[in-house]
């Protein structure tokens, strides 16, 4: 068996944006195997030295060319990156020159200068949203009069990761209530979520997964049983069909994917933090 292609998404920050823009670059590749690692705050030569001999070390391992997505700045540390014998893919190189041109400015290559850019009423915003989502998580509290969108769904459908990240990208206020088997049996939409009707989004589930995920949690219990995800899963979709709410499958989407859907039904316009 062919070891896997090692990647690094190597960064001057926290190195998220590699990664964010690295998983949608690989995701086009399929049938090959990825070893994924993120380098964070290279900004010293120390540091990219060091991040250098991890490359190398990764591609020896694995008996072939490490890949390295970079969000870098300084050019002296990316041509030194550049010695690792890595494939470098320089996530801004491509966009410098002509927006240099459109803007009649020349870049200045200062490391974390991006960082500084803080808007402190947006970070209040997504302060404000994960609290929000953390107090009405899993239906611990039913005040939804504040809420941009609702997730429904049966537990461990991957509401509770999907409201969380809404919050700390967007700022959204995103609230979650599990369906409950008593929820179910009712074939109807609970009394407190009726007069929400149109924040609500459901989430689905393949029924062998959400066990797979259930039985991590407590195995060998009813609740993890094939039989139990089955029912509640058909309960679950039919009651979404019979109150007409938009419904969107978890089982082989990123939870990025999930939010950017959720959002885009909604009609909720945020840009990314």
């Amino acid at each position: 068996m062919a070891a896997a292609r090692p990647v690094f998404y190597v960064s001057d920050g926290t190195g998220i944006t590699a990664e964010t823009i690295g998983h949608s670059l690989l995701t086009q590749f399929s049938g090959i195997e990825f070893e994924t690692r993120r380098i964070a705050f290279v900004d010293s030569v120390e540091k990219a030295e060091a991040a250098i001999a991890e490359i190398r070390r990764a591609g020896e391992q694995a008996g072939c060319r490490p890949v390295v997505v970079n969000t870098v700045v300084d050019p002296d540390l990316n041509i030194l990156l550049a010695e690792s014998g890595a494939l470098m893919l320089d996530v801004f190189a491509p966009f410098i020159s002509p927006l240099e041109q459109e803007l009649g400015l020349r870049r200045e290559s200062r490391v974390g200068h991006a960082h500084g850019m803080v808007d402190f009423k947006a970070y209040e915003a997504r302060i404000n949203a994960t609290n929000y989502a953390l107090t009405h998580d899993d239906g611990m509290d039913i005040h939804y009069d504040d809420a941009d969108v609702i997730l429904v769904g049966v537990s461990r459908s991957g509401k509770t990761p999907t409201c969380l990240y809404m919050a700390l990208h967007y700022g959204v206020k995103a609230a979650n209530y599990p369906l409950t088997e008593e929820d179910l049996e009712g074939r109807e939409l609970p009394r407190r979520l009726r007069a929400h009707r149109r924040k609500l989004f459901g989430l689905t589930i393949d029924p062998e997964r959400l066990q797979q995920i259930r039985n991590e949690r407590r195995p060998n219990s009813r609740y993890a049983t094939l039989e139990t995800c089955r029912a509640e899963v058909v309960q679950a979709e039919a009651l979404f069909r019979q109150e007409n709410i938009p419904v969107l499958s978890t089982t082989h989407t990123s939870i990025e994917e999930i939010a950017g859907k959720v959002l885009a039904h909604q009609g909720i316009h945020r840009h990314m933090f």
